[in-house]
């Protein structure tokens, strides 16, 4: 293949090579239900940890420069020669297709089938790499704030830490029964619509209810399209790696047009800095 030609986007919808060695008992699959969101101290072999984290360290490092056109600052612009606040790569199976024949991501496919139906399959995944001794947390928000307005949905996003994920590193937070509401009022992280994260409009939500999930390394936490959720900076002296899946039932248009207007912010600063 020519190494400037494009990579071809992974099948993610594809059957998993490998049967599901782990799956969720039925009380998991009722607390998910009722709440938005799961925790799960295993999902994969103890001993794939060390294969997924080399590969994992290899996309932000080694292979940065394969990478870079997938590869964001989350929480901030994107400056050249400048290290990325919080990391974050979409699409990591297009650049490490053995990821997607992991152990872990068939446990994943089934479990996502588990909780949403049949039908149900992976349609991506990202990478959330923070650094040590970090200042910035990801901010309160929905996953569907992100996505096309135009459109409805049944998703979800599976977290995966590949260290131990507590409140000192950045563990997962969430709202129990807040998958229940409507998409509240996001704004660009910081109000900076160059910014390509999104955060909850200050006081627009009672956070106050939120819990933590710390996990081990192999676990996971499950969450809904509209399940808020946050996890705070991390202060430990080593990277926080997360390993995220995305998992679809489906995405159809909506009888009832809306409109987001921070995606609308966002596209015209884009397209303003575009032009300078």
């Amino acid at each position: 293949m020519n190494a400037s030609a494009p990579l071809p986007v992974p099948d993610y919808a594809a059957p998993a090579k490998l049967k599901p060695t782990r799956l969720l008992t039925p009380e998991q699959i009722a607390f998910f239900n009722q709440n938005g969101y799961l925790a799960v101290d295993n999902v994969m072999p103890l001993d794939e940890i060390p294969m997924v984290r080399k590969i994992y360290d290899r996309l932000f490092n080694e292979d940065r420069s394969k990478t870079e056109g997938d590869l964001y600052n989350l929480t901030g612009q994107k400056q050249q020669g400048k290290k990325e606040d919080v990391a974050q790569i979409l699409q990591p199976g297009k650049y490490a297709p053995a990821l997607l024949e992991t152990q872990l991501v068939a446990n994943l496919k089934a479990m996502m089938v588990q909780l949403l139906g049949p039908g149900t399959h992976m349609v991506g995944d990202h990478a959330i790499n923070k650094p040590p001794r970090n200042t910035a947390a990801t901010p309160w928000h929905q996953d569907e704030a992100y996505w096309n307005p135009a459109k409805e949905y049944r998703g979800l996003s599976i977290w995966v830490p590949l260290q131990p994920a507590t409140k000192l590193n950045g563990c997962m937070y969430f709202v129990p029964g807040s998958h229940n509401q409507e998409v509240v009022p996001h704004q660009p992280i910081g109000d900076n619509p160059l910014t390509p994260g999104l955060e909850v409009v200050p006081g627009s939500f009672d956070l106050s209810k939120a819990v933590a999930c710390e996990l081990p390394a192999g676990g996971a936490t499950f969450h809904l399209e509209r399940t808020l959720h946050y996890t705070p900076r991390n202060q430990s002296d080593d990277y926080r790696r997360a390993y995220i899946a995305v998992g679809t039932l489906f995405e159809r248009p909506r009888a009832t047009p809306r409109k987001f207007p921070w995606q609308e912010r966002q596209a015209a600063a884009r397209a303003a800095a575009a032009k300078s």
